[in-house]
């Protein structure tokens, strides 16, 4: 498809242009774009090294390698209150502050019983006790939302930058006093904003900035540059972005001393926009993600935990499975949260007496998509409700 239906003239997109990089004279800002075709080209050597946390390194690895092995994935409850105020609206619960304990401190302790799991920074503080005893008895691994939430990019096609980087050091420390051993800093890529260069260069600068720095206090960082589904482009281009994105984001990793061996991925699989008239089989969403990893991910990195991004229970799960039916440089497993939390929701209702279902919910939902981690899941048996899609066009988190 030509760049020029897809992208607004009012920035430089990445699809059609070969981005070269000018010398860089030193570490910081990052090199600049110059987009188009050069005459020389300027040579320069990248080391990823365990100079980021070193004191942290062996630790980094061994959380790294826990989370990812065979048959484990992520619990993600890291939403903000504004997110979770629309999942208990949905099933009839108000989100005030006099209720905010109840029904949100009830459905993460109904999720926390069951489940590695990824926290809001509320939830740690209010659970620390648990986690730490979760983590200790049950090898449970806590980990926390860091970033602050997206923004307007000023200069690009209404495109969004992710912010938190100011005190990151001193907030990453005190979650780890606090027991969490893994990080999380969610972007976004809009496909049917461009994306432009510069959005592009912005999300893996800040997610490299955000390793760094939470390699250095002890939290294996999960890298997320989430490609948004919406849209109506094919796979095929899908597949063009992704590669573009994650080629920025492992250049600005290893300019940044980031030890991949102590991070995880949480990237999109490479589908068609939610939109578009043909929807692809798990077969070909396999086929085209897996692809795109292999050009990308070095075998270093020891897990791709990928989100589910809108779509539901049991395509999410059977998208996973279609991808480990034959072995993979790295751990490919989950880190979900609508797509694991949907039919626990509906089935507590906030209802005291619906727990124990509920939890037999999740129970269900994380051993199918166990089972999946390891090539063996069947969607026979699945309930109607579970294969009801979740894509809200324009959602925000």
């Amino acid at each position: 498809m030509a760049s020029t239906s897809l992208v607004r003239p009012t920035a430089p997109s990445i699809s059609h242009h070969r981005i070269t990089r000018a010398a860089d004279s030193s570490s910081s800002p990052p090199p600049p774009y110059r987009l188009g075709l050069t005459t020389r080209r300027q040579s320069f050597s990248i080391r990823a090294s365990a100079s980021a946390g070193a004191s942290y390194a062996d630790e980094l690895v061994n959380t790294a390698k826990s989370i990812a092995s065979p048959g484990r994935g992520i619990l993600a409850i890291d939403e903000s209150n504004a997110t979770c105020g629309k999942r208990l609206a949905s099933i009839g619960l108000d989100n005030t502050e006099a209720e905010i304990d109840r029904p949100i401190g009830s459905f993460c302790l109904l999720l926390l019983d069951s489940a590695s799991i990824s926290l809001g920074p509320s939830s740690l503080r209010r659970h620390c006790t648990s986690l730490q005893r979760m983590g200790k008895e049950e090898n449970i691994v806590p980990g926390i939302k860091v970033d602050k939430g997206l923004v307007p990019l000023p200069g690009s096609n209404n495109e969004s930058w992710c912010q938190g980087l100011d005190g990151l050091g001193s907030r990453t420390a005190e979650y780890y006093k606090q027991g969490a051993r893994f990080a999380k800093w969610r972007t976004v890529i809009s496909i049917p904003c461009g994306p432009s260069a510069l959005a592009v260069k912005e999300a893996a600068w800040g997610l490299a900035r955000y390793a760094a720095i939470s390699q250095d206090n002890g939290l294996v960082p999960i890298v997320e540059p989430e490609i948004l589904l919406d849209g109506d482009h094919p796979i095929e281009w899908t597949l063009e972005v992704a590669e573009r994105v994650w080629a920025e984001v492992f250049y600005y990793l290893a300019q940044n001393n980031v030890l991949f061996e102590g991070i995880l991925l949480k990237p999109s699989m490479v589908t068609s926009g939610a939109e578009h008239k043909e929807k692809a089989s798990p077969e070909t969403i396999a086929k085209y993600t897996l692809q795109m990893l292999k050009r990308r991910v070095p075998p270093a990195v020891p897990g791709i935990m990928f989100l589910s991004g809108g779509q539901s229970e049991v395509e999410a799960t059977l998208n996973l499975n279609a991808m480990n039916q034959s072995p993979n440089p790295w751990h490919v497993s989950f880190s979900y949260a609508r797509a694991l939390q949907n039919s626990v929701l509906k089935t507590w209702q906030g209802r005291p007496e619906n727990v124990e279902a509920a939890q037999k919910a999740l129970l269900v939902r994380a051993k199918s998509n166990s089972l999946a981690q390891l090539g063996k899941y069947s969607a026979e048996g699945e309930n109607e409700a579970a294969k009801k899609g979740m894509f809200v066009k324009g959602y925000t988190y």
